[in-house]
């Protein structure tokens, strides 16, 4: 035992030495990736007391994991836990190489309130561990990654806190020797395993060997857990602070812009996996393969082939498997991300609705639409590989400036005979409402365009339209990776809002709300721009709409996802129908709010065909039907469209009508 006493710190120090030294040349050398990568990336180092915040609510308190009470509640004790015994455990590698060092010696006073509070978390590590068990054992959703990888973890962690379970117990029973500090009183739980395991009946010799042998389990693991990591999707221990620290602060999202005008790119947008930028990597690191993007993905949940949590594992795969040419320099070794025998697919990469859940929803805050914008740029910009039916969508879009194909001579076509003011005529028009393609051009469209003039008019607002002058947004094909097509429509719209510098914008269409809002600022158009649920609210606020008392029986809200999800706009629209709706309830469906279903036509998908699995936009209007409502309320043209033609496909007849729709119809 002398000798064993005597080579136990070499026997320390040496392994100390070889799993820390391959930690960090494994860090380095995922380090060194993230600095390799070509692509351009936005700085993300300003509010620092916010982000100080935000790692405080994401990351400690676990705030997006709990979202699901009880899965957040079971992590929540594993990683609570596991954080709280790690001071324990350094300490006693410490003591490993240095026999009489112990904390206790250097904070009396404090060090036993943290044993306490250890030995306490540490067996609520072990609850959460069983019902992670159960729900990997018997649960088993489809959207859990169900590897070997993930059984590794579990029984890592399980073997370091049992491990650390026991050499409390046998330092209970250590320090009941002469001269022994008394541990009993420190440690509530691990007492109880001396009656549970008969180990009051051990002599000296027998608790030293059962200390030790506690200790080099719990040592012997946790080195291994610091090897296992950085091969492991656990990387996502030391990712996700870091990521969700510099996570976007605010909730509106910009498609990064593209200098098209650049004669000296080779290329646009993402075509090899070594083109993406550091955040990007991070991203990749950061992930837990939880599988709550894919939970809540409209896409995979209607048999198509997109999973965001697999899209962001194969580029991580893909990254890791050329990171000898990347960190070489070598990329034109490096092959294209979709190619033949990738998961990454052409149909895989077109599935996506730019609905925005799986960036919502996950709780390390990856931004899995960075990778598919900027990989359908790519194949859009620079391999012509597209959808062919956007072909004719693109070909209007540049030469007709809507998506239709309609002359845009007659964009206000939908307005004859209502006496709607042109900005050219009234330039000082307190309001200036932009009406969109869709309520231009769409015959369903204009009987929006249509009660909103009316609903307007009701109250007063002094508003006019750019008619002919307006263009289409830019949204979709921007979202559909034609950044030049979209350059075009977005520069002709800011040069005309920059000579009119109206006062307000309004729009009815989420869309166009939201690249007016959040994306024209970088071709230098800042305007303070509204959708129409908070404009009408407002009005009823004022008191400028005032409700007949007109009832429409029990309605539910569909929420867009370019006004839910993109712009966290959510309350209003209710609050709004609530109000008009006299004596009525607002039913809401299962899926609402941040949690609600997509229609499917977002990110240019209103103009391509849907042929694999089910119809989103079926899937979204039977839940409309389950609520058992005469009618749902939107607040978006491309919903109103897709909602119709998927509740004719049930066997229910359900209205479908946008709010300001319900507006006119209530006001007097």
């Amino acid at each position: 035992m002398e000798t064993y006493f005597a080579i136990k710190p070499f026997t320390m120090a040496v392994l100390l030495i070889t799993a820390f030294g391959y930690f960090i040349i494994r860090i380095r050398r995922l380090f060194g990736l993230m600095r390799a990568v070509t692509g351009k990336s936005q700085p993300r180092l300003g509010k620092i007391s916010e982000r100080v915040k935000v790692l405080f609510t994401d990351v400690l308190t676990q705030s997006n994991v709990r979202r699901k009470p009880l899965i957040g509640l079971s992590h929540t004790l594993i990683f609570s836990g596991f954080l709280a015994i790690q001071p324990h455990s350094l300490e006693l590698m410490i003591r490993g190489l240095f026999p009489g060092f112990g904390f206790e010696h250097l904070t009396p006073g404090f060090y036993g309130g943290y044993l306490f509070f250890a030995d306490v978390l540490a067996l609520l590590v072990l609850f959460g561990f069983g019902y992670a068990i159960y729900r990997r054992g018997l649960v088993r959703p489809a959207y859990l990654t169900m590897g070997m990888d993930a059984n590794l973890i579990i029984l890592f962690t399980c073997l370091i806190v049992v491990s650390f379970q026991f050499i409390n117990t046998f330092q209970i029973l250590l320090s009941l020797a002469p001269d022994g500090i008394n541990y009993r009183s420190y440690l509530p739980v691990s007492r109880q395993l001396i009656p549970l395991f008969g180990l009051d009946n051990l002599n000296t010799g027998e608790i030293i060997t059962g200390y030790e042998t506690s200790y080099w389990i719990h040592m012997l693991t946790i080195l291994g857990f610091l090897v296992y990591i950085p091969s492991s999707k656990h990387l996502h221990l030391l990712a996700a602070a870091p990521n969700v620290f510099l996570k976007r602060l605010d909730q509106p999202k910009a498609i990064v812009k593209t200098d098209i005008t650049d004669e000296e790119a080779e290329t646009f947008g993402l075509g090899k996996i070594s083109e993406l930028n550091w955040k990007d990597v991070l991203n990749l690191y950061a992930c837990t393969e939880c599988g709550r993007c894919e939970e809540q993905c409209p896409a995979s949940n209607t048999g198509k082939p997109l999973s965001p949590k697999n899209l962001i594992h194969d580029c991580k795969v893909d990254l890791l498997t050329h990171d000898e040419a990347i960190l070489a320099g070598n990329h034109e070794k490096i092959p294209p991300l979709i190619r033949d025998g990738s998961p990454v697919t052409g149909d895989v990469l077109w599935s996506c609705t730019t609905c925005r859940a799986c960036e919502d929803i996950c709780p390390v805050n990856i931004e899995h639409l960075d990778v598919i914008f900027e990989t359908r740029k790519h194949r859009t910009l620079m391999e012509a590989d597209f959808p062919t039916e956007m072909q004719e969508t693109f070909t209007n879009l540049e030469n007709q400036l809507n998506p239709w194909g309609f002359t845009n001579d007659t964009r206000a076509d939908w307005c004859i005979g209502m006496d709607v003011p042109l900005m050219m005529d009234n330039p000082d028009a307190e309001l200036l409402y932009f009406v969109g393609c869709a309520a231009s051009f769409d015959d369903r469209g204009k009987k929006t365009a249509q009660a909103m003039a009316r609903v307007l008019k009701k109250a007063g607002v002094d508003f006019a339209i750019l008619g002919p002058e307006e263009a289409c947004n830019g949204d979709m094909a921007r979202r559909a990776g034609n950044e030049y097509i979209a350059q075009m429509l977005i520069q002709q719209n800011v040069d005309i809002l920059n000579k009119y510098q109206p006062k307000k914008i309004l729009a009815g269409c989420p869309h166009c709300f939201n690249i007016i809002k959040n994306e024209y600022p970088q071709f230098g158009a800042r305007f303070e721009v509204v959708h129409h649920s908070e404009y009408l609210f407002d009005l009823h606020k004022q008191g400028r709409l005032i409700p007949s008392g007109k009832t429409f029986g029990e309605l539910t809200f569909h929420d867009s996802c370019y006004l839910g999800r993109w712009n966290h706009i959510y309350q209003a629209p209710r609050d709004l129908l609530v109000s008009m709706n006299t004596g009525s309830r607002l039913i809401e469906m299962t899926r609402s709010g941040p949690i609600g279903f997509c229609c499917g036509a977002g990110g240019g998908r209103m103009f391509m065909e849907e042929n694999l699995g089910k119809r989103i936009n079926i899937e979204r209007a039977e839940e409309v039907v389950k609520t058992g409502v005469g009618t749902v309320a939107v607040a978006c043209p491309f919903c109103t469209t897709m909602l119709r033609d998927g509740i004719l496909e049930t066997e229910r007849v359900v209205k479908v009508k946008d709010i300001v729709e319900i507006i006119d119809e209530a006001v007097c």
